[in-house]
Order: C-alpha cells, then sequence, then structure tokens
C-alpha cells in the first residue's frame, strides 16, 4: 500500500473513545480513502482502558496494523500503554493543560482540548470533537467532510448542538494545521472522484445480508458481540417487513425462530458462546423436525463469561458436533464484512433446501470492526427455497407427508394453512406422517433419510481460497477472521522475497475435503492460523482427510491475529 496510515484513539470507558473512532473513520471513509477499524473495550460501564484502531490507505485495508502515526490520548494511562507502538515520526496528541509529559519527546503535541470545547462548542462534551479535528489538522486532512459527518451525527439534537460540535472541531483543525515535524505532516487527502462506500462492522453486514435474503423473523437475546444484529434488525427490519423481537432468553430465541421458520418464513437467531449452549436443545429440535433455521454464532474467549468483550475462534469444534443425536448442518465462516453479507444472503438457501439449521461462525474481531465496503449488488443475491409447495400443490395435496423418505432425504415441505394438507411433525422419532413411532425399522429410515442430506449438503460448500506456490516456504491457512491477517502476512513475506502459500476456509461443513486435500499434500510446511488454544482447523483437517499439520500458530489471549503477529511467530516457531 502506497499510504498505510494508522490512527489510534484511547482512554476510558466513558470517555467517548468509540465516538471519537466512529466519526473519524466516516469521515476519512467520506474523503474516499478505504479504511479498517478495530475496537478493543473492556466489560465495564466506566473506567479500565479502551481504544480504537483506525488503518488508512488509498486502497483496499485487509486489518490493524500494530504500529501507529496518530495516537491521541484521551488520558495519561494511555500514553504509557500505547507509547511503544508509536513510530520515530509520530505524534501523541494529548491535553497539556490536564495531562503532564516529558516536553523532550519530540512526538507530544500537546492540544487544551477541554478549553477549546468550553470556549467554541460551550461544552467540555465537545472534548472529543476538538480531538478529531487536531488529529485531522495535522494530517491536512479537508475538515469540509468532518462538517459534513457532524451534521450527520447530531442533526437529531438540534442546531444548537451540531454548530457547538463544528465549532469545536475547527478549533482543534486550527491549533495543529501548523504544527509538525518532517514529512509526517500533511500526509492524508481525500481522493477525488472516489466512489462513495458504505462503513460497516461484521454485524452490520450480516444483518443487512440477512434482510436482502428475505429474513422476516429474528429473535435473540443480547449477548456481546451479538446484539448489534438484533438491534439493526430492530431498526431497519421495520422498512422491510421483518420483525424482531427480544425475548427472555436464548432458549426462548431459537424457538421463536423455530416457529417462525415452520409457519414457512425465513429466521435466524444470534448469540454467543453461552447462549448457544443454551440453543443446542432447540437445534437438535430442528434436525429432528427438520426445520430450516439460520443461528449467527459471534464466538469469544471462554469458558463461561470468560473475556466477554474480546476475541477467539475458540467454538468451531463445538458448533460442529453440538446437539444430540445426529442430524445434518452447515456451518459458514466468513472472514470480511463483504464475506459476512454473503454468507448471511447464502445461508438460508440450503438451510430451506435441505431443511436444517445452518451456522455462521462469527467472532468478536470481525464482528465489532469496521470497513469500507463498495455497494453490495442485489443482482448477485440468489433465493432458493427448495422443496417448498407451491399453493397450487398445496391445494390438490390432501395426503401430506412431512417426512417423506426420499433419496436425496428432502421431503417436499408445506407450513400451516398452506392449503388443504395437514402438516405433523414431533420432536420423538416419528414416521413419514410425522406420528411418534417406537419401532426400529422406522427410527433406522428416518435416521439414514436425514443424514443423506449431507450428500446434498457438501455440493452446497465452496472450496476454499487457494494460493499454493511452488516455491513456498511455507503454507498458512486459516478459516474465518484471520484470512485477511494471513494475506497481508503473505504478502509483506513476498515482499522480503520469501514465497509463502495460503488456503483460507470460509466455509467449513460440510469440510471441503476433496477441493484441498491434494493441495495440502503438495504443500510445504503448512501452518495453522487460528484463534484458539487447541488448533481446532488442524484437527478437523486431520479428521476429515487423515494428513496431519503439526506446525501451528494460535492466539488466545483475546486480541485479533495480525501480519506482525503471524510474521514474528513464524521466526520463532518454523523458520
Amino acid at each position: 500500500m502506497a499510504l498505510d496510515f494508522n490512527v489510534m484513539v484511547g482512554g476510558e470507558a466513558g470517555q467517548g473513545v468509540q465516538s471519537v473512532g466512529s466519526i473519524l473513520s466516516k469521515t476519512i471513509a467520506r474523503g474516499g480513502l478505504h479504511v479498517f477499524a478495530d475496537q478493543d473495550y473492556e466489560s465495564r460501564v466506566r473506567g479500565g482502558h479502551n481504544f480504537f484502531r483506525i488503518r488508512i490507505s488509498e486502497g483496499k485495508v485487509l486489518s490493524v496494523s500494530e504500529e501507529l502515526d496518530v495516537l491521541i490520548a484521551l488520558n495519561e494511562e494511555t500514553v504509557h500503554l500505547h507509547l511503544p507502538e508509536v513510530k520515530e515520526d509520530g505524534v501523541i496528541i494529548y491535553d497539556d493543560e490536564q495531562i503532564a509529559l516529558d516536553p523532550e519527546d519530540e512526538r507530544y503535541l500537546g492540544v487544551p482540548l477541554t478549553r477549546l470545547a468550553e470556549e467554541t462548542g460551550k461544552s467540555k462534551l465537545m472534548t472529543n470533537t476538538v480531538a478529531v479535528g487536531a488529529a485531522l489538522g495535522i494530517t491536512g486532512f479537508d475538515i469540509s467532510a468532518l462538517e459534513t459527518i457532524l451534521k450527520e451525527e447530531f442533526s437529531h439534537r438540534g442546531n444548537e448542538i451540531v454548530q457547538g460540535n463544528i465549532a469545536a472541531s475547527g478549533a482543534g483543525f486550527e491549533f495543529t494545521s501548523n504544527k509538525g515535524n518532517g514529512n509526517f505532516w500533511k500526509r492524508l487527502r481525500p481522493l477525488a472522484d472516489a466512489p462513495r462506500r458504505m462503513l460497516l462492522n461484521g454485524n452490520e453486514a450480516l444483518a443487512l445480508g440477512a434482510l436482502a435474503a428475505g429474513c422476516k423473523f429474528i429473535a435473540g437475546y443480547p449477548m456481546t458481540p451479538a446484539t448489534l444484529i438484533l438491534e439493526y434488525f430492530a431498526d431497519k427490519g421495520r422498512d422491510y417487513g421483518a420483525v424482531a423481537v427480544h425475548v427472555e432468553d436464548e432458549i426462548s430465541a431459537i424457538n421463536m425462530a423455530i416457529g417462525a421458520a415452520f409457519s414457512g418464513v425465513r429466521a435466524m437467531t444470534a448469540t454467543s458462546g453461552g447462549g448457544f449452549s443454551l440453543m443446542v436443545e432447540g437445534l437438535s429440535l430442528a434436525g429432528m423436525t427438520e426445520t430450516p433455521v439460520v443461528i449467527v454464532l459471534g464466538q469469544r474467549p471462554g469458558p463461561a463469561t470468560g473475556l466477554p468483550t474480546r476475541t477467539e475462534q475458540g467454538e468451531l469444534a463445538y458448533v460442529l458436533n453440538a446437539g444430540h443425536g445426529e442430524f445434518p448442518r452447515a456451518v459458514l465462516a466468513p472472514a470480511t464484512a463483504e464475506e459476512a453479507f454473503q454468507a448471511a444472503t447464502k445461508a438460508f438457501n440450503p438451510a430451506e433446501k435441505y431443511q436444517t439449521p445452518v451456522i455462521i461462525l462469527s467472532d468478536h474481531h470481525l464482528a465489532t470492526s469496521y470497513t469500507t465496503v463498495d455497494k453490495f449488488d442485489l443482482k448477485d443475491v440468489i433465493i432458493d427455497r427448495g422443496e417448498l409447495l407451491t399453493e397450487e400443490a398445496a391445494k390438490e395435496m390432501t395426503d401430506y407427508k412431512r417426512h417423506l423418505i426420499t433419496d436425496s432425504g428432502i421431503s417436499p415441505r408445506s407450513y400451516p394453512l398452506q392449503g388443504k394438507a395437514l402438516i405433523v411433525t414431533d420432536s420423538d422419532e416419528h414416521d413419514e406422517n410425522g406420528h411418534m413411532i417406537e419401532d426400529a425399522g422406522t427410527r433406522i429410515e428416518q435416521s439414514l433419510k436425514r443424514l443423506r442430506k449431507l450428500d446434498g449438503l457438501k455440493k452446497e460448500i465452496n472450496a476454499p481460497e487457494i494460493d499454493i506456490q511452488p516455491d513456498a516456504t511455507f503454507t498458512l491457512i486459516g478459516w474465518g477472521s484471520t484470512g485477511n491477517a494471513i494475506k497481508e502476512a503473505a504478502a509483506l513475506l513476498e515482499e522480503r522475497e520469501v514465497a509463502v502459500g495460503t488456503i483460507h476456509f470460509s466455509e467449513l461443513y460440510p469440510f471441503p475435503a476433496e477441493s484441498v486435500i491434494s493441495d495440502l499434500r503438495e504443500a510445504k510446511k503448512c501452518v495453522v492460523v487460528e484463534g484458539n488454544a487447541t488448533a481446532q482447523l488442524a484437527q478437523l483437517i486431520r479428521r476429515e482427510t487423515g494428513i496431519e499439520v503439526s506446525d501451528t500458530i494460535l492466539r488466545f489471549d483475546g486480541r485479533p491475529i495480525t501480519a506482525a503477529y503471524i510474521i514474528e511467530r513464524l521466526k520463532v516457531k518454523v523458520w
């Protein structure tokens, strides 16, 4: 990337860290530049260290960087924690009337943030807006883009608040616009005639994808990091005839989603690890009754409550095996906001086509990180409702068998009040008509019928993204949100004349063994990169292909995997 510019804002919970980061990200994106931003926050309402990182480039940004050009410190702790990450020609913006720091370090740029807020915006609450203006002032970015964003952000609070924030941001901009040292300054410029892009996080992309796929019902109980999916549906769904229900617990959430799907509606739920644990009985119910339902699982570190506001990839093995008894399911694991949208639009198709649960594995990093995204082309969205009876067929069918034995395992599907058909199903084992049974023969027939769906599901799963280099020193293998970090690590090593291959899975089950087994056998020194302690992808590869990948780079401290992290561990472990 010709331009690789990194900004961090840090402070305590309650100081508006997220507001500064969000407004700054939107401003840069409105200027036509690409952005990738992630958040790190503790599980408390006030206090505790939080930060918001923004990476900026003229081209697509793949992941976060661990080096900083600008650090906006809203408190002294932020300076001490992140000073080692600030480049030698970087800058640290802080309120020099509130914080005393070493004036000998040329990177320190004192700005009277609080005083400027009170003088121009007439409120101490606008200190953060001054900080945003100050950050743009030292980079030379067009402040008119910020003014536009401030109008959009605060218009609902009245013109006085809007003008106060504009004045406060202007004061910060003017204070820093003529300060600096050497080539660091004036490095950001809006791109002329750049296309208008969306700034989305993974949760928003998943919600948009579900709406585009025709999802009309979501039930959920708030749980980080999946809560925003429910909130987004509640806000946007009313424009699309979709219903969002905040229920009393996760058991109710999945059962309501199953009930909605049974009635013919595309339905979903979203949760995290502990909530998914409560949903597992419902998951098996969907498997037994052959009811299509989509479940988003936003991973975070466990066990138990663990680190509820951090990230991890610790639940792959769990979702593959969750539920009592044996029944088919599909598991998707998008890597980016774009893939999150595509995964959501796709998930409802195999769910309905094979009348079985589909799980989308997200994680805190993907769910809460923002990135610039080009407008989605809705012409690419395909809706396949599978063996759903037409109104005409339902009117004529009087001897309807909900669980009819078929070669594919898929029975014709109807829903209550559609035509004359009487629809019967049961959570107990049942016959073709849906009535309870006890005999061994019917049990075997129905079990094999359900499992035959896996033959069809395998054809729905896309092959991993494979870039095998014949002379590769390593082949990095990952899944889900590690994808971009792996790609960037490979690109950086290529610049150092180290050839690196990559294999990345965004769809994990049924595992696409046939599409990857020859590449795995041919690749030199495979290294699995994933965010857990037990190498769950490596275990899955061995189970499905018989190939053991013994070299691993694992991270399970709650922080996202970055390109720098991968390269450093390659040097230590396997280089």
